[in-house]
């Protein structure tokens, strides 16, 4: 039994179509580097939750609005996304 859970969130950036896989932590680490860095919202990553973050409909709950997060910040920098954020999204791998 894993003491965390894996997010496995789907990217798309235009015509290209990949998943990314990690960890509440790694989303909160990106966040707190792009607060820093960017002036983003702080509260624009979904809070951790520490009850029942384990059962199913909570992690679901939790993997749609990481999605959100993500999608959201995609728009915030639409040319050039930040660094921390391309290297979160393993841009690297998949666009040319």
């Amino acid at each position: 039994i894993s003491s965390f859970q894996v997010y496995i969130i789907q990217v798309s950036v235009g015509n290209h179509q990949w998943t990314v896989k990690h960890r509440y932590s790694d989303f909160h680490d990106l966040h707190e580097k792009l607060v820093s860095e960017k002036k983003i919202d702080k509260n624009l990553l979904p809070p951790k939750k520490i009850i029942g973050k384990n059962s199913r409909s909570l992690v679901e709950k939790r993997q749609k609005e990481l999605e959100v997060y993500l999608q959201t910040l995609l728009v915030k920098f639409p040319v050039t996304a930040p660094k921390v954020l391309s290297h979160f999204l393993h841009f690297h791998l998949y666009v040319s």
